[in-house]
Order: C-alpha cells, then structure tokens, then sequence
C-alpha cells in the first residue's frame, strides 16, 4: 500500500469515522458464503487481536499493519479468492480500501485468550458480537475454542461458544468453530495434533448451540483427515496453520484432505500470506488451484 492511501485510512479515522458504517453499507455482498462451486478460500488474518504476531522466524511479522493490508489486497484481488476472516479494525481497514466487494467476511468474535498470558484458555468474547456482525453486513463469525481438560476455565468458554452459535444461527449467519484439544506443558498452552484429539474437539465443536443449520468447523490438517472428516456432518474448512518451509508437501497434505466429502475449502492467513518466498500472488493461486 502507498503511504499515502495509509494517510488517507488514519485521516478518516480521525475526521469520518461514520465513512466504515457508510462502506459497509455500500459493499457489495456475495451471493453466498460460498464460491459458485460451493468452495471457499477464506485469507485469515485475525491473528494480530490475539497479540499473536509472529510467523517464519519473523516476530513481529504481522504487526505491521501497512504491509499486512497490502498483502491481504493482493489476496483478495487473486481470482478464487471467496473471503477473509478477520477482527473488527482490519476488516474496517480494508472496507475502507475497498477491497471486500463481493467477498464473504467473517468477523472473529473472541480474541481474549491473548497468546502466551496466564489465562490464555479462558477465551473472553473482546472482538465481534452477533449484533455487530449483522450490523455491519457480514456473513459469519468465527470463534477459538481450546479445551483443556485440566483447567476449569474451560466450562465457561464452552458456554459462552454454545450462546454464540445459538445467536449467529438465529441471525443466519455462519458460526465458524475452530476447536482443539489444549493441554499446558511446561507452562505453555498448546494444542494437540493426534488424529484423536482432532476428532473429539470436531466432534464436541459440533454439538454446541441450539442448532447446527448454519455452523462450521475450522480444522487443522492432520494424519488421517478421513476419520476425523468422519466425526461430524458439518462442512469443514481446513486451517492453513503457520508458513510452511516445505510449501510443496503443505499443498499437498491439503490437497488429500480437500478430497473429503465434508471439505468445503481452505481458512488459511499466514501460510498465504507470508509464505517462504514472500510470493503472495504464487500462493493464493496454488491454493486456488487445490480447490
């Protein structure tokens, strides 16, 4: 992005802000959450309301707000390309920049496990509401659901996912899950990969709310996708998870798990935008290309 279009998005902030609520208003919505051959490619990029802002050896890789908009336009713009998921303050950046006409975004809703604090499972609600969402035109909202059988904050947050998909699913909107099993080792929150935990945390995600009608799961790529497809009738979209040094052997663990009848498409933020090569176009069109 030039610096003055930067500039240009600092001074309506300061002196318009009612210009987001007049962009939303004027965007163009797309005629389904889905592509016409009911695929997504969904960019994420939520991650920095997390205060998780490294990716490739890079630590403060996404704290670059300018760089990190000029990335997601060239992104959105890739043909194949169905949305993006994000908080509040970028996806208002780039309905300011005109970038979302025709696009399906989808507005992450709780950001309050910041990466790395003491109380990072207990996952409050801080970004997106269901009121919100439908305020500003948006066609879902994702939440993070980490389940760590050891540590009692995890009921609460449970609880607070199952209300949110009951509210999305009454507003028609899309509730994206994405759930893990977590555990603390050595004092740090990480989530398990086992093809098991997988399953149950797909399983568990699918269960929540007062219907299922309009909810999806957003699932990591592990070994044998087939069994964890298997968990649940919802339509999955696979997590993109940190930049790949082997690109090729990503792509192609994608590919496989694409194959799957409950495999809808991709939810993928920094192994797009921020690949090995810094290639962002080459990526986004590999990816499309998988579907």
């Amino acid at each position: 992005m030039i610096a003055d279009r930067y500039r240009e998005l600092v001074a309506t902030r300061v002196h318009r802000p009612d210009a987001i609520a007049e962009a939303a208003a004027r965007r163009i919505p797309p005629a389904a959450p889905v592509g016409p051959a009911g695929r997504v490619l969904i960019v994420a990029a939520d991650h920095p309301a997390r205060g998780a802002l490294a990716t490739g050896g890079r630590p403060l890789a996404m704290a670059d707000r300018v760089d990190l908009l000029d990335r997601l336009c060239t992104a959105l713009a890739r043909p194949g390309v169905t949305g993006v998921l994000a908080g509040a303050d970028v996806v208002e950046d780039l309905l300011l920049l005109g970038a979302l006409d025709g696009k399906s975004v989808f507005g992450s809703m709780n950001r309050g496990g910041l990466a790395g604090a003491d109380w990072e499972i207990d996952d409050r609600f801080t970004g997106y509401t269901p009121d919100g969402l439908v305020r500003s035109g948006l066609q879902g909202g994702k939440m993070l659901l980490r389940l760590d059988y050891a540590d009692g904050r995890t009921a609460p947050v449970l609880e607070r996912c199952g209300r949110a998909v009951s509210l999305l699913n009454a507003s028609r909107l899309v509730a994206m899950v994405e759930p893990f099993v977590s555990r603390r080792t050595g004092g740090v929150l990480g989530n398990d990969l086992s093809t098991e935990a997988v399953a149950r945390s797909a399983a568990i995600a699918s269960g929540l709310g007062d219907t299922s009608a309009r909810t999806w799961l957003k699932l990591p790529v592990v070994d044998d996708m087939e069994r964890v497809a298997a968990a649940s009738t919802l339509p999955v979209v696979l997590l993109g998870g940190e930049a790949a040094a082997d690109s090729g052997a990503a792509y192609a663990r994608w590919a496989r798990a694409l194959a799957l009848p409950t495999v809808i498409g991709l939810t993928a933020g920094r192994s797009l935008l921020y690949p090995a090569d810094d290639d962002v176009e080459a990526a986004v069109d590999t990816a499309v290309g998988l579907l």
